[in-house]
């Protein structure tokens, strides 16, 4: 199991609003990612702008309200809930006089923390590195004596070719035993799946229940809290659904908006197993205000990683916190389209294995193709599909 940091760092959060009109929301993820990833958040700094500022992203003058800020609530560390350029960076960090990290350097250090298995670690490693090749350039000061002159003439431009190259061939090994371990997991997952055993996995938002789902119905015991990312792992189970026999049901990384691509690519041998999967349990967190927002962002990973055509069935996680019965939900057509559960409580979870039998029997019968559910998802075949939120009494 991993270990959070004992100290955590105090760190002073950055984000601009650019008129994206959900900032309450990024303010409270970009929080809890900090906190994920063992900070201590003293303070928050926004401001407006069209659009970001080439050198500095924020601009002269919210530059010295942040050096301020950072100095009034003695933080450490300066987290800019946007991407930022590798100049912007060091631009920040030479004005500021502090560390100075973006979205993407924040969710790879969470990731980092959570690895366990040795394939999540190499796929951590490998997105860790081909982030730090675009920040190489001048980043480092030996670097600068390549200007050259009495006593400033050396390795210059030569160390930095050496660093590019150990690190080129760095990515190409992890990119090598990566292969090699998806190889073998497709071998194990071709077993496992043999016949018309039904390959069911969980995917959703990070946060959104996916973890103590999947232990209410396998009885996994895979870590859950109240964390994002607090699942990087990919697990598989089998479940015992009496006559619809065996499912094979995996839990997978959540999904985040703004998702770094290089994240994606790495991660490309774990989310297979989504893509070739039977059928999706979309786990959404129905008590979030942004779950519609947040289906949307899963949508558009699955369909980075080819898994758009993959039917999903909808499970509406976290009644409990909105006074909603468990329930199945069928289409105008009969079939399954969403399912009301609690996970954290066990309520409905008998409801969803019904829905799995339902599938796996009509998968045995032959009776059920791709092409029929993507008609009774539309999410499924469009990712940019935006579901009508049920009105519940």
């Amino acid at each position: 199991m991993f270990e959070r940091p004992q100290a955590g760092e105090r760190a002073l959060i950055v984000q601009l609003d650019f008129g994206q009109g959900d900032l309450a929301d990024q303010i409270e993820e970009v929080r809890l990612l900090a906190e994920s990833a063992g900070a201590v958040v003293c303070g928050e700094i926004g401001g407006k702008r069209r659009s970001p500022d080439p050198k500095t992203f924020v601009g002269k003058g919210k530059v010295h309200e942040i050096a301020a800020m950072l100095a009034a609530v003695q933080a450490d560390l300066a987290i800019f809930n946007h991407e930022l350029s590798p100049a912007q960076e060091r631009n920040l960090e030479r004005e500021l006089q502090c560390r100075v990290i973006d979205r993407t350097s924040l969710i790879l250090d969470i990731f980092a923390l959570r690895a366990q298995s040795a394939d999540g670690k190499l796929q951590v490693e490998l997105a860790q590195l081909e982030h730090l090749s675009t920040r190489l350039v001048r980043g480092w000061t030996h670097l600068e004596r390549q200007r050259g002159g009495i006593g400033l003439r050396g390795p210059g431009e030569k160390q930095l070719e050496t660093d590019r190259r150990l690190l080129g061939n760095r990515v190409k090994l992890l990119k090598e035993r990566l292969a090699k371990l998806s190889r073998q997991r497709g071998v194990q997952r071709k077993a496992r799946t043999q016949g018309d055993v039904l390959n069911v996995s969980l995917v959703g938002y990070t946060n959104a229940g996916k973890s103590t789902l999947f232990n209410g119905l396998t009885h996994a015991g895979v870590y859950a809290a109240n964390q994002l990312f607090a699942t990087l792992d990919t697990t598989s189970r089998q479940l015992w659904l009496g006559d619809a026999g065996h499912v094979v049901a995996s839990d997978t990384v959540g999904f985040i908006r703004d998702l770094p691509h290089s994240l994606v690519a790495a991660f490309e041998a774990t989310l297979e197993a989504t893509a070739q999967a039977d059928l999706l349990l979309h786990v959404v967190d129905c008590a979030s205000p942004a779950r519609e927002e947040q289906m949307h962002e899963v949508n558009k990973v699955l369909a980075e990683i080819g898994a758009a055509s993959v039917p999903q069935v909808v499970v509406w996680n976290k009644i409990d916190l909105t006074g909603v019965a468990p329930a199945i939900e069928r289409d105008e057509y009969g079939r399954i389209a969403r399912v009301r559960t609690s996970a954290k409580l066990g309520h409905g979870l008998d409801l969803l294995r019904a829905a799995l039998a339902e599938y796996a029997l009509d998968k045995k019968a032959g009776r059920v193709s791709v092409q029929a559910l993507a008609q009774a998802n539309p999410a499924v075949a469009n990712p940019d599909f935006q579901p009508e939120t049920p009105r519940y009494p």
